[in-house]
């Protein structure tokens, strides 16, 4: 089985959101992902990362503003690959889903974000493409959300939710420290 590691969206509009004070479940998910990365590319795993390119052109992640820039704990080193999405989930019209099958992976590890929304796509996605999904629960940012019905679900509840909806039939929920075991 082969694993590679998948970071999804850690661009500066995420460091934004929180520098500003933004609720957020996950505060040291940044520190966990760059320690994940330190672990995988010391064994040598294929590395992935997605950002994403809005195509609205009002929006702040886009590619070349200052909000669409990688985050430092993130940042790709050569040989690794970088793919940009449009849409939600990683798979979407980025082909990798053809480069993981080129590379034999079989086991992605997913982390980054944010884990109700394009993290949430992703995992489901490699999960229905066939791959062995594990999803540190402590490597994925996290952020409150308007309700439905009015006011705001607090960041922790939302975090809670969508990690027992993926662990339940989509990844092996997990956290970094065990990945790295």
């Amino acid at each position: 089985m082969t694993r590679a590691v998948l970071i999804i969206d850690m661009q500066e509009g995420m460091a934004d959101r929180i520098r500003a004070g933004r609720p957020v479940a996950t505060a040291d998910a940044p520190d966990r992902i760059a320690a994940m990365l330190a672990d995988a590319r010391g064994r040598g795993l294929p590395v992935i990362h997605v950002h994403h390119d809005d195509p609205d052109p009002s929006s702040p992640f886009r590619k070349g503003e200052p909000a669409g820039a990688v985050m430092a704990c993130a940042a790709p080193v050569a040989g690794e690959t970088v793919l940009w999405k449009h849409h939600s989930s990683a798979f979407a019209d980025t082909g990798l889903d053809g480069h993981l099958r080129d590379l034999g992976v079989t086991e992605l590890v997913v982390a980054g974000a944010v884990a109700a929304f394009c993290v949430t796509s992703t995992v489901r996605s490699a999960s229905d493409l066939g791959y062995k999904v594990l999803l540190p629960q402590d490597a994925l940012l996290g952020f409150d959300l308007p309700a439905h019905d009015g006011g705001r679900i607090d960041a922790a509840t939302v975090l809670r939710v969508t990690l027992s909806t993926l662990g339940a039939d989509f990844a092996r929920l997990t956290t970094v420290a065990e990945i790295a075991e």
